[in-house]
């Protein structure tokens, strides 16, 4: 090829630059520049300020508490296909909720405090109204949790995902002093279940949900469940119960602390399988039938879906989104503190030996 072909080829080149390949600095900086505001109003104390701003910063010990043997507990988790839900409706600002209620559940479950919490979101395009809808989710269930909302990644990849699509992810730490952490070997022969009370679907078995109501039945967003007589994408979109509170205020309670044994946070397998990894060797659990208020929701699905009802158990909470294990003699105790925060809760059965 000649000189002068080559200097042709040139100038017909395009200038190459990230905003050409889908990714947009300036657009970033301004999704950037609307979050901070969103983190502060979830900090404690313990948040140190990190002029740097590649990590977060958090003081275990402080003048309000000071750990004597602690013991850090993890926790990490998404919110599933419910996000194509949200981005069906075109709503965003709950869906954050689920994810800190997904994480913050789990780690709840060793007796922990919620000290901090980290997440991940990826966009197929930076859109700044979008994550701040997301993280307002997401500030809004730390503050719920009592946790600090002190950093995060936001990736904009446009070859992995498809316009106006996205994924979060959650991670939550949280302390426990070693003597008191909860991991069930403590959970006797004769111990309660205490079932409290879920909001609804949470985050689990939503592709089972969409393949009933949007297949199956049919439905469209903005349509009326008759059977709930509720819009479609508020009985979809319903953030997921956070019961870090509840779990704390019962601990500060050194009778009820006593006689907690364990927790099972429900999600997908179902109230079985969720309570039975929890339950030391040869003790087994047995649960009432009838014994919790089952939300419409589930039965609307199960009609709906033409749904077996062990497939609805061990895909879905079925009504109960947590499970105390307690001493038989502090039940009624726990009760009132569970309905002193506005929950509802049952006695769903009890443990036995096998």
């Amino acid at each position: 090829m000649g000189l002068n072909a080559v200097h042709h080829l040139n100038d017909r080149k395009m200038n190459s630059s990230y905003k050409s390949a889908g990714v947009d600095l300036e657009t970033y900086q301004e999704s950037m520049a609307r979050l901070p505001n969103l983190m502060k109003a979830t900090f404690s104390s313990n948040v140190i300020a990190n002029p740097g701003g590649f990590a977060g910063l958090f003081q275990l010990n402080s003048e309000n508490r000071q750990y004597r043997d602690p013991v850090l507990v993890s926790g990490t988790d998404g919110v599933g296909t419910k996000l194509k839900v949200a981005s069906m409706v075109g709503k965003h600002d709950s869906i954050g909720i689920d994810l800190v209620g997904m994480c913050v559940n789990d780690v709840i479950c060793c007796g922990a405090d919620p000290l901090f919490f980290l997440d991940y979101v990826a966009m197929s395009k930076d859109d700044p109204n979008l994550l701040e809808q997301i993280v307002t989710g997401i500030s809004d269930g730390c503050s719920q949790a009592e946790c600090a909302l002190i950093g995060g990644e936001t990736a904009i990849m446009p070859d992995m995902y498809q316009a106006g699509e996205y994924d979060v992810a959650g991670f939550c730490v949280g302390v426990v002093e070693k003597d008191e952490m909860l991991d069930g070997s403590a959970v006797e022969d004769g111990d309660v279940l205490l079932g409290i009370a879920s909001s609804g679907l949470h985050s689990n078995g939503y592709s089972l949900v969409r393949k009933i109501v949007f297949e199956q039945a049919g439905m469209q967003v903005g349509q009326t469940v008759d059977y709930l007589d509720e819009k479609l994408e508020d009985v979809l979109l319903r953030p997921t119960q956070i019961y870090a509170s509840l779990v704390k205020q019962m601990r500060q309670n050194e009778e009820l602390k006593a006689g907690l044994h364990g927790i099972a946070h429900i999600t997908g397998g179902g109230l079985h399988e969720n309570v039975s990894r929890i339950l030391p060797e040869g003790i087994g659990l047995d649960l009432t039938a009838n014994s919790w208020l089952v939300p419409p929701v589930f039965s609307w699905l199960q009609e709906a879906g033409n749904v077996e009802s062990a497939e609805m158990h061990r895909v879905f909470n079925m009504g109960i989104g947590l499970v105390l294990i307690m001493k038989s003699e502090q039940v009624v105790e726990a009760i009132r503190l569970v309905q002193s925060l506005q929950m509802d809760c049952y006695e769903i059965g009890h443990c036995c030996s096998l």
